[in-house]
């Protein structure tokens, strides 16, 4: 293309999202600057991939060109580094939608993170939102992209040069060969990453597992041939990187530290995975496996959409970056990756959902998975514990969806109860296993914390009897245990639901009870309107009186569950007030009724008990003002008698 007839150059301003990025990136991280690199040498082992995959069906965009390479070029005088790759390339317009503007639903998340996290973390939340690519201004004062898109003629490259300020330009150019030259234009203190020593020790440490190689220039004096005392330098290509496929190797052959950089590479975490799960599989399907379990919940799951699923590798080819039908979503924080000869190499996600080896590669993974899991708490159950609370939260979604792995999902929650000591927890296993002769359902109870449940009225009765009481305090608790009815053959039962069975003393008691405190409690039912029914309790030991829901109505936890999330506002379920026939507010209030059924004080002592039972249960009063008002009518008569 001549120069007359060149494209003249545009310039186009960044959105505002990416403009805020750039300067956070820019001047906000101050350690782990070299992190750029593996961001850069990322992108084109997916720029090689993508070409490698789409080229299976269209082999003229390959242009003969299949020695596949991720090349750096060093330029010291120009004080410039240059990653090169001979990948999939872009267009004008994917240029300048992918390098000009950031459209990701975690943008704002993003930011936020960045802003609050520490200097140790704030590197990997680079590569979890999506913006590698920006981390080279931390490094460089501008940046030249020079791109050509696999398939298009030479004089369709693309230019994109920019300071990573407010702009960027674009400039159509000629362009040999399809692929990526990035070319940092390094700041004056960053001269380091001209070095080979800097490089290739960047290269080792963050992608030494890229497999394609990372090739360098360098310069060697060599003995000149014929002439023993004498050298010349010479210039040779070298590879920086092992390009080892690590789950192709035999797990006997690996160290941990090779295990942890692979998972910090593919999944952006600044910590070591919790469990390696890495196995070939034989028989009808061959296959081999890396996953990794993460100790920590990634922070894609917390901020943005997260990426769910392992690569998926068909004779070494990555045919999808994350491969969804593999695992179940409430496995989404597994990392890593399964690689299949047996499928076909020009798989498609719609063959996928079809395709029975893929079905058997999932189950096989998945029950590996639990059986990791199964070992991990059986073994470890301190590590298991830090790993559950981070994580459980998700694994528990199965215990409502997946039917078939029910009963294994329920074996891996543990949970704080009433009888063990705070931060400790227990199995549902040693549950049952510790469950007296005399109990037959499995009691729990949902709430926002422990220190809410376990000074709850519900608890009497068990602690009265020795049984124990499961706390589950996360917020999808309630869904699940909608879903969940037994486990061993024994019953869940929520301990503020229906009835708790009475031992036969407590029963005989119950009968004469009943006589003498009907006509009390028929009064009450006709004065307080907000419940469902009045019945004396076989659960209240200490405490005058509590609510408790029918068996499968909604609880008052899940009603402000609803509420928080702006459903169910002002349908609040009417709920059973139970009342303890041997506290002396409510003997004290039988003699009153007694005495005289119509005395107003009947009312008001009846609607406190009540008030105070909505207290107990964590939900609000209708009327805090009324409550106060007969407090204060108490206190004022009990004063007076001083």
């Amino acid at each position: 293309m001549s120069e007359a007839s060149a494209p003249s150059t545009e310039t186009m301003e960044f959105k505002s999202e990416l403009r805020q990025i750039l300067h956070l990136i820019t001047h906000s991280l101050y350690s782990h600057k070299e992190i750029f690199l593996r961001e850069l040498i990322s992108n084109a082992s997916d720029a090689i991939n993508k070409i490698r995959f789409n080229s299976i069906n269209n082999s003229d965009l390959l242009d003969g060109d299949t020695e596949w390479k991720i090349r750096l070029i060093v330029d010291k005088d120009k004080k410039t580094l240059t990653v090169s790759d001979n990948g999939a390339g872009m267009s004008r317009d994917t240029i300048i939608d992918q390098l000009g503007t950031i459209a990701k639903s975690g943008t704002k998340a993003f930011i936020e993170t960045l802003q609050q996290a520490d200097e140790a973390s704030r590197p990997e939340l680079i590569g979890q939102f999506g913006v590698g690519f920006y981390s080279a201004f931390m490094v460089a004062d501008r940046v030249t992209v020079v791109s050509r898109l696999a398939g298009d003629p030479v004089d369709q490259g693309v230019r994109w040069v920019s300071a990573g300020e407010g702009d960027f330009t674009v400039k159509i150019v000629d362009k040999e060969s399809h692929g990526t030259d990035v070319t940092l234009h390094l700041k004056e203190d960053e001269q380091e990453f001209l070095e080979e020593w800097r490089l290739r020790q960047v290269v080792k440490e963050f992608s030494d597992f890229i497999e394609y190689p990372v090739v360098m220039d360098v310069e060697r004096n060599e003995p000149v041939e014929g002439e023993d005392e004498k050298t010349e330098a010479v210039i040779r290509e070298e590879t920086l990187n092992s390009m080892k496929a690590l789950w192709l190797r035999s797990k006997d052959e690996i160290e941990a530290d090779e295990y942890n950089a692979f998972y910090r590479q593919i999944s952006h975490d600044y910590g070591d995975p919790a469990k390696v799960i890495h196995y070939a599989a034989e028989g009808l399907t061959e296959f081999k496996v890396l996953l990794f379990i993460p100790a920590k919940r990634p922070f894609d799951m917390m901020f943005g959409d997260p990426k769910v699923g392992p690569r998926l590798y068909v004779q070494r080819v990555q045919i999808m970056e994350n491969c969804e039908e593999m695992l179940p979503p409430y496995l989404r924080f597994i990392k890593g990756v399964v690689d299949c000869a047996d499928l076909p190499l020009n798989v498609s996600r719609e063959i996928l959902q079809q395709n029975p080896i893929l079905d058997r590669i999932r189950k096989n993974i998945v029950k590996r998975i639990f059986t990791t899991l199964e070992e991990m708490k059986k073994d470890e159950f301190d590590k298991y514990v830090d790993f559950f609370k981070e994580l459980g939260l998700i694994l528990k979604e199965g215990m409502a969806q997946d039917f078939e792995n029910r009963d294994t999902l329920t074996s891996l929650a543990v949970y704080e109860s009433m009888n063990t000591e705070a931060g400790k927890y227990i199995s549902m296993d040693e549950y049952v296993d510790q469950m007296p002769p005399d109990q037959e359902e499995i009691y729990y109870l949902i709430g926002e914390h422990r220190g809410m449940l376990e000074r709850t009225p519900y608890l009497e009765v068990f602690r009265d009897r020795g049984w124990n009481v499961l706390f589950m305090t996360d917020p999808i608790d309630e869904f699940v245990m909608s879903s969940v009815t037994e486990y061993r053959d024994k019953k869940y039962k929520a301990a503020n639901k229906g009835d708790i069975a009475a031992d036969e003393s407590a029963k005989a008691r119950a009968e004469d009870d009943e006589k003498t405190f009907k006509a009390l409690i028929e009064t009450l039912k006709g004065k307080i309107s907000d419940v469902q029914d009045i019945r004396l309790s076989t659960r209240l030991k200490d405490s005058a009186s509590c609510l408790v829901a029918d068996e499968g109505a909604m609880s008052a936890h899940m009603e402000r569950l609803m509420q928080r999330m702006g459903e169910g506002e002002g349908q609040d379920s009417k709920r059973i007030l139970e009342l303890n026939a041997g506290h002396p507010v409510v003997q004290g209030l039988q003699k009153l009724h007694d005495s005289d059924s119509s005395d107003v004080r009947v009312e008001s002592i009846g609607r406190l008990l009540y008030e105070q039972a909505v207290v107990a249960e964590g939900s609000k009063l209708d009327d805090p003002v009324g409550f106060a008002g007969r407090i204060n009518e108490l206190l004022v008569k009990e004063l007076i008698r001083v």
